[in-house]
């Protein structure tokens, strides 16, 4: 009799533990690896101007928010747009919170070990910015000087791989770090930091809608150039493919060309 009891307790069980998979599997439809959504969702650091922001009246806007409208149109799949904070950005992607991480995102070594890269969409540049009043015009001016940067950004990464531009010389031989370039810009324009690290179209931008371009120094270092593309999570190469393939199209059909003239008044694709 013990034994007829323990055996149908032992099933029940078993067929419990078949119900509870089964049931995670259905919450969870992003474990298929290589399964093309049918809605893809964008994550973003939303103060990333002209790249993704918020406008005045809330609404998300920007060259990033355009392209990614234009090759998900192209796709035939949805797109929503989902800020995030950007120092966790590769942990939402591996969390399946986001599909793509698409907002000035830079290719990187060490990125390129966590996350599937698209093709480059863009070029970009890690400058140095410092008000005019300060008298620095080159890196090696920031000499026991106060330096700000981006938490979790590629300039900050550089900053740190390369000790030898930045980061030996700056004061404590570190950045004070920002959860966004803006409020990076407004301690540098408080005095509270001498220096700024921050990406050259980030700066081009924000200091020609403020009309301040004349009023700081843009200083290209030594730093190389960088490009601008799309993470993806590792195992969704079909995502991947489709989202090259339709970047390919807006550039060959001159709708790349229009969205880069309406945010930076020419075409920024690679050369």
């Amino acid at each position: 009799m013990k034994l007829k009891k323990w055996g149908t307790l032992l099933t029940v069980v078993a067929s419990l533990g078949v119900l509870v998979a089964c049931g995670n599997k259905e919450e969870n439809p992003k474990t298929k690896a290589n399964e093309v959504p049918k809605e893809v969702v964008v994550g973003l650091d939303d103060t990333f101007v002209p790249m993704g922001f918020k406008d005045k009246a809330g609404k998300l806007v920007g060259f990033d928010i355009d392209l990614a409208k234009a090759v998900f149109k192209e796709t035939g799949q949805k797109v929503k747009f989902q800020s995030i904070d950007w120092s966790m950005k590769e942990t939402e992607l591996d969390n399946g919170t986001i599909d793509v991480i698409w907002n000035g995102y830079s290719k990187t070594a060490e990125r390129e070990k966590k996350v599937l890269f698209s093709d480059t969409y863009m070029e970009n540049d890690q400058v140095l910015v410092t008000p005019k009043k300060s008298k620095i015009t080159t890196f090696k001016g920031m000499k026991g000087k106060i330096l700000g940067a981006q938490e979790g950004s590629s300039g900050y990464d550089l900053f740190t791989k390369q000790p030898e531009v930045l980061k030996d010389s700056v004061a404590d031989n570190d950045a004070v770090l920002y959860a966004s370039f803006n409020e990076g810009f407004i301690d540098l324009e408080n005095g509270r930091i001498d220096g700024l690290l921050i990406d050259k179209v980030y700066a081009d931008y924000y200091l020609t809608q403020k009309n301040q371009l004349n009023d700081y120094n843009i200083i290209k270092g030594p730093f190389e150039n960088e490009d601008y593309a799309v993470g993806i999570r590792k195992n969704d190469q079909a995502l991947a493919e489709k989202i090259n393939a339709a970047l390919k199209t807006i550039q060959e059909n001159g709708e790349f060309k229009k969205i880069s003239e309406k945010w930076f008044g020419e075409d920024v694709s690679p050369k």
